[in-house]
């Protein structure tokens, strides 16, 4: 049987849909649409509009970025009519189901190009779902690559009203919310799931269940969340909708406790906060009180909320505020605290005083990281104090009878689990990674004997001068290797005690230029026998902080101090954060890769810890690094079992280097088989074997990708030298150059279409200053000269951000290196200056060639500089000829191309 055509997926996906009440329309172009829109936005609000009153409409929509459109879509649009004015609203969020659904396809748009969109679903009239396919057996990459292409030639009108893109080739299907093509991400696509976490993959099934006009319509109405910081839409993962579902049913028609188990990093603080707007809606809810354990947390909840929805949440900023948030009426029932403001509150005679006629209102307690301190006093007293209130937590390591010390679990606080996503799933599912954990010295996990180190515990020897100089000098070692060249962060956690001090003292005395910064609490009272209170240290410590980043901090402003520290953190701007306890819960910054470990980690203290490193942000994030100094192998293994499942340990733990190495070879064969060097692989001619080439090599660098990290790794353990690969690496490179997409060809190429992710490929520590550093002791009057330079030319060829410079390095080598004084100016000078020349000379080039007037095309350079954005109409003003439409459009296309690849060029 052949392989089912891309058409007759299409149809088959309309004929079910049409099956299941969505009507079936026929919209050939942009004006059928329109027409269309008006046609169902009548049905749906019970009106007749004058064509006046639609143009005003369309003109009310057609403004503003994607993000603006989708809250236009949630807003209504007030009708001024004399006799009797109304509101059109374009969407039916509070009975989802009494929406109009359609479905229609291959409806053409023209942009900068023409395209035809596979499969639209229609919601009162607009186009909010696209659907784009793939033949079976083509990858699902492509038709989201298809998508990100339509975003810069076509999506326009009320295709910018799209608020959920699906992607099939069949068998897999995934979806994705909207937005600018710079936040879509492949690995931002989710599958839908069922209620017990297994993905639905088939486009029938995916059809069945999430594009069932109910769901999908409940999905847009009540599942998204436009959040306000980023300007960007959110959709809720299946486990999110479900968790959320549950509380909801749980809390108001159960009217019993629970708790949701969704493991670190899989987004609970969008769960909650959905869970906590949902509940604070209900009329039949008084106050939903969302409760965080520390105060920096309630700043991060309150700034994480306010993002979602701005000024939805009550801060509160002192216990005073707490109480007038909670007893006035009305609006502001979702409130954000802390545990202690709560539960001072509660006890504190005039305040309880204040509250007494609240306390049997129906309330809504939700506790986030329910695992740590809702089993003491507070907790008690504020859900003894509010009779009526109902108790629900979020957790990603809830507390079983393995790991409660033989105190309350959290079955015991809170009752009955209500859905859980646990962290084989997460990294199942790619929206965490996996971690790799090595120990002191590169052993991996499984090469370590329990007997071995299992003795090792003693306080002499783990705070010995010698062991603590070999960890120091091993992280200044592995830092670059373990963090990508810095691309990443790391945070190095200790044992209480004395022993925070002697690693920062020691750090200070080692050669390096990392940026390394402490942060730790002290006890007021301590035992001061033959050492200095804490506290002075810190104040110490804070001092090199304060000149490394201009600040003025002492330990009299800890609290400021923590937020700037996690501030600097998720910037990168500190290198490594040595810890005791702080900032291994609660603390998310997508560039931290690498953990060290000096102390002993159990349980859900384990996996918080190990978790501040596995949060997904690109593809050269591949894992979270986990480097431990003390043997933590049989406290993982218990900790993994505890929070997914015994067989999990493959799933959650990386292979050891050893596994990499013959996975890295057998792709090795692979190539070997198709050719034999980079020369013979740039003279490929089948688009076939091109692609095959560019599929096994990208496996290559992916695995190279992780075998970067390892310390120990060296190219005597692989089956090729590190230049020829690097060769290979440039041919990969010359390929994607003959087939990069460009602004005048859709085309139709296979290998166009394909991931050449060179993202992987990247090297920051390989810039153009590297080069010149190069350039430096590069003598014209050497006999080894031409072989110098060539080698320069050969390492800009294998990375992807150098090759477009090559030419211009190789004319600065021939025209100005071997004429500059070093007594007057440097390299890197004489090279400022001689791009400066060139690129006048360029723009002048783009000037002449497409006949511009010179004062409106520099406006246009100049825009483009500082803004990133091309003004087209400003363009249209420097033509200093007149054409046609079709001509115009296509020599606007050009110019932006020519300038794009102009300051790329001389962007360093």
């Amino acid at each position: 049987m052949s392989t089912q055509s891309e058409a007759v997926l299409e149809e088959n996906l309309i004929k079910r849909l049409s099956q299941s009440v969505y009507e079936r329309i026929e919209i050939k172009n942009e004006e059928e649409l329109i027409s269309n829109f008006k046609v169902q936005l009548e049905k749906l609000n019970k009106c007749q509009l004058t064509d006046e009153e639609f143009n005003k409409i369309l003109l009310f929509l057609d403004s503003g970025s994607i993000f603006d459109k989708a809250k236009k879509l949630r807003d209504h649009f007030f009708i001024d009519r004399k006799d009797n004015p109304f509101y059109i609203k374009f969407l039916n969020q509070k009975d989802w189901c009494k929406n109009i659904f359609q479905v229609s396809n291959q409806i053409t748009m023209e942009g900068k190009h023409k395209n035809r969109y596979d499969v639209t679903l229609l919601i009162n009239g607009l186009p909010l779902v696209q659907i784009e396919l793939k033949r079976r057996g083509m990858p699902l990459k492509e038709a989201f690559d298809q998508i990100t292409r339509y975003t810069l030639h076509s999506y326009k009108g009320l295709f910018n009203y799209i608020q959920i893109f699906v992607v099939s080739n069949g068998i897999n299907t995934k979806y994705f919310a909207n937005g600018q093509k710079k936040d879509l991400q492949f690995e931002f696509t989710f599958f839908w799931k069922d209620l017990e976490n297994n993905n639905v993959r088939s486009l029938d099934d995916f059809a069945d269940t999430f594009l069932e006009k109910c769901n999908l319509a409940k999905m847009i109405s009540k599942y998204m969340v436009l959040n306000e910081s980023s300007k960007t839409l959110m959709v809720l993962r299946a486990y999110q909708k479900y968790a959320v579902e549950a509380v909801l049913h749980q809390a108001l028609e159960i009217k019993q406790n629970g708790y949701v188990w969704h493991t670190t990093g899989s987004g609970k603080t969008l769960t909650s906060y959905k869970v906590s707007q949902l509940l604070a809606e209900d009329e039949s809810i008084y106050k939903v009180i969302f409760v965080v354990d520390r105060r920096d947390l309630d700043l991060q909840t309150n700034k994480e909320f306010n993002s979602f929805c701005d000024g939805c949440v009550n801060t509160t900023k002192h216990t005073g505020v707490l109480i007038k948030n909670l007893t006035t009426d009305g609006k502001g029932k979702l409130i954000t605290t802390t545990i202690q403001k709560l539960s001072k509150a509660v006890k504190t005679a005039g305040d309880k005083a204040k509250l007494q006629r609240i306390k049997d209102k129906n309330i809504i307690l939700i506790f986030d990281e329910c695992h740590r301190s809702q089993f003491g006093e507070m907790h008690q007293a504020i859900t003894e104090f509010f009779t009526n209130a109902l108790s629900f937590g979020f957790t990603g390591t809830p507390i079983f009878a393995a790991n409660s010390d033989g105190t309350r679990t959290t079955k015991d606080i809170f009752g009955k689990k209500l859905h859980e996503y646990v962290i084989k799933d997460a990294i199942a599912d790619k929206n965490v990674l996996g971690f790799s954990v090595d120990y002191f010295g590169g052993a991996k996990l499984k090469d370590i004997p329990d007997k071995e180190v299992s003795k090792i515990n003693k306080k002499e020897f783990l705070e010995s001068d010698k062991r603590l100089n070999q960890i120091v000098d091993y992280i200044i070692e592995s830092y670059d290797s373990k963090t990508r060249n810095r691309e990443f962060n790391a945070m190095f956690t200790v044992s209480r005690g004395g022993v925070v001090h002697k690693y920062y003292d020691l750090f200070k005395k080692k050669e390096h230029d990392l940026k390394i910064a402490t942060i730790f609490t002290f006890k007021a009272n301590e035992d001061l026998s033959e050492k200095e209170h804490s506290q002075d240290l810190l104040d110490k410590y804070m001092k090199d902080y304060n000149e490394m980043f201009k600040t003025n901090f002492t330990s009299d402003d800890f609290k400021l101090y923590h937020a700037d520290v996690s501030k600097r953190m998720k910037n990168r701007e500190i290198d490594l954060l040595l810890v005791v306890d702080m900032f291994l819960t609660g603390f998310d910054s997508k560039l931290l890769n690498t953990l060290y470990v000096d102390k002993n980690l159990q349980y859900h203290g384990l996996l918080q810890a190990f978790s501040r490193t596995n949060r997904i942000i690109n593809k050269r994030k591949s894992q979270g690094n986990i480097v431990c100094f003390t043997n933590l192998k049989e406290n993982v293994d218990k900790a993994i079992a505890l929070f997914s499942d015994p067989d999990a340990m493959e799933d959650i733990i990386l292979p050891p280097y050893e596994t990499f190495v013959k996975w890295f070879n057998q792709d090795l064969d692979r190539l070997f088989k198709l050719v034999s060097d980079a020369c013979e692989a740039l003279e490929l001619q089948s688009e076939k074997d091109k692609e095959s080439f560019v599929l096994i090599f990208r496996d290559l660098i992916r695995n190279k990708n992780k075998l970067d990290i390892f310390t120990e790794f060296t190219w005597k353990d692989v089956n090729i030298e590190e230049q020829e690969f690097n060769d290979f690496k440039s041919a990969y490179l010359d390929i994607y150059s003959e087939f990069k997409p460009n602004g005048d060809d859709d085309g139709e190429s296979v290998i166009k279409d394909i991931d050449f992710e060179l993202e992987l490929l990247r090297n920051d520590r390989i810039n153009v200053d590297y080069i010149l550093n190069l350039l430096e002791d590069l003598d014209k009057n050497s006999s080894s000269f031409e072989h110098d330079k060539q080698r320069i030319i050969s390492i800009m060829k294998e990375h992807e951000n150098l090759r477009s410079k090559i030419d211009l390095i190789e004319k600065f080598i021939n025209e100005r290196l071997g004429n500059i004084d070093n007594k007057v100016t440097s390299v890197s000078e004489e090279f400022d200056d001689f791009m400066r020349q060139e690129r006048k000379e360029a723009m002048c080039e783009i000037v002449e060639k497409e006949n511009l007037d010179e004062n409106k095309a520099r406006q246009v350079f100049e825009v483009y500089e500082f803004s990133g954005k091309i003004d087209e109409d400003l363009i249209k003003q420097a033509f200093l000829e007149k054409l046609k439409f079709k001509e115009r459009k296509h020599k606007v296309n050009t110019i932006k191309f020519e300038i794009i690849d102009l300051f790329d060029k001389f962007d360093y």
